[in-house]
This record gives structure tokens, sequence and C-alpha cells, in this order.
């Protein structure tokens, strides 16, 4: 993990909205450990919550929210094609997340790390109302649906999400993950949404989704009809606060 010195040299220029500084501090630091994922793990990411923290207890205002988490984005833009990519294995995901600018990069950041391992992944970001998730998932049938950084406000819409995959069997197979935001904060409250899987962050989330066996289907009671999908377009995670 970072120190708490590295972090705080980069956390300084980062708050100041200082672009130049921050994008020389990671050129150096690159230098030094010609490591991608390592700069991803010890320095992103750990910047990423930060943010989140300092601004969820009103120790930053939203100015500085967004430009710290813009340049972090901008930097883990540039960075992602240097990360080393491992052969296809064959799986698919498909990652959606609040809308917001520290639940977009975590999100980013998890589908970058993902996608180095090899996994096929759909990045949807924010705002994507939950029928048309609910499409796509039928349309690409991933192994995993990933809900990222949700506030307490969308929790709700999280479970009728999950709830409404599972009612018209649209992947039956496939686990959803949730992780991130208030998921992060309380603790079982994955369970209390149906999911199938929780990861604190996206380093452990790729053990996790490796892992997990395939999620298996539902009996469906003999002679019972078939379940039809439910036409709605209600707004995921669409709550502007933070949790």
């Amino acid at each position: 993990m970072a120190t708490l010195s590295l972090l705080n040299d980069y956390m300084t220029p980062l708050l100041a909205g200082n672009r130049m500084v921050c994008r020389q501090f990671v050129q150096d630091r690159m230098k030094r450990w010609g490591d991608t994922m390592r700069l991803y793990r010890d320095l992103l990411w750990p910047a990423m919550e930060q943010i989140e923290t300092m601004y969820r207890e009103d120790k930053i205002n939203a100015a500085s929210e967004h430009m710290a988490t813009r340049i972090n984005r901008a930097i883990a833009d540039q960075m992602q094609a240097q990360l080393d990519m491992a052969e296809s294995s064959g799986k698919k995901i498909i990652i959606c997340c609040a809308e917001g600018e520290c639940e977009e990069l975590g999100a980013q950041i998890t589908a970058d790390i993902f996608e180095s391992r090899g996994w096929e992944v759909y990045f949807l970001g924010g705002g994507v109302p939950a029928d048309e998730i609910l499409t796509l998932v039928g349309q690409m049938r991933p192994e995993i649906l990933m809900i990222y950084g949700t506030n307490p406000s969308g929790v709700p819409m999280v479970r009728n999400l999950i709830d409404t995959i599972r009612a018209v069997d649209a992947t039956p197979t496939m686990n959803v993950m949730v992780s991130g935001g208030v998921f992060n904060r309380a603790d079982g409250l994955w369970k209390e949404v149906h999911a199938d899987l929780f990861a604190n962050t996206a380093y452990e989330a790729i053990p996790i989704a490796e892992a997990a066996e395939p999620r298996k289907a539902e009996p469906r009671p003999l002679g019972a009809p078939k379940k039809r999908r439910r036409r709605r377009r209600p707004p995921l995670l669409t709550s502007p606060g933070q949790g």
C-alpha cells in the first residue's frame, strides 16, 4: 500500500488542482517503480478513496473534489494503456456505477484491472436506466454484473434491479457483485440487496470473481408460466449526494 508520506506528497498538488505537478509526480514514480499496476494500487486508488472520504466528511468542497478526481482520472486514462494484458479468459463482466466523479473513477479503475486480467469488459458508467442494463445483460450474458459505488439513496434501486434480473431470468447463471460506496461502510448490506458477491476494492474483486462458480438458476415450479420482462425505465443510482 501507499505510504502516508507518498500519498500526502501526491494529495497536496492533487487537491490544489495542479495538473502539471501531479503528472510529473506520477511520471517520476513510474520511473522508480516500473510497474503500472502498483501505481494503480498504491497511489491512484488510495488517493481516490481519500478524496471521497474528505468530501463525504465536508473536509473539502465540491470544487476541490471535482478537480482532484478529474486529474486522478486523466492520469488513470494515460496509465491504462501501459498495463500488462493477460490472455483472454473468455469471461465477460458488465460494470455500472452511481453518478459521481469518484464513483465513475472507481468503476473505471475496476474495469481497467479486469480487462488487464483477460476479461471482456463492458463499462457503462453511471446514469444508465435499469431496463437498459437489464437488456444488455440479456444480450451479453456475462459471468458477472458489477454495481460499484452506490449511494445510500440508491440502495433500493440496486435491490430492485437485482430482483428484476432474477425475476425475468435474464441470465440465470450470472453473479451480481457490489462494491464501493455505502456497501463498503455497511456490513452485510450486499446480502440485503440480494447480491451474490462483494468486494471492498478492485483488487479484491479480481480473485473473488475468478473463483466464483456460476450461479445456480432458481428452479421454477412445475407448470409455472414463463416470466415476462417488465417494461420499466427507472434510472439506476441517480442520487447526486454522497453517502
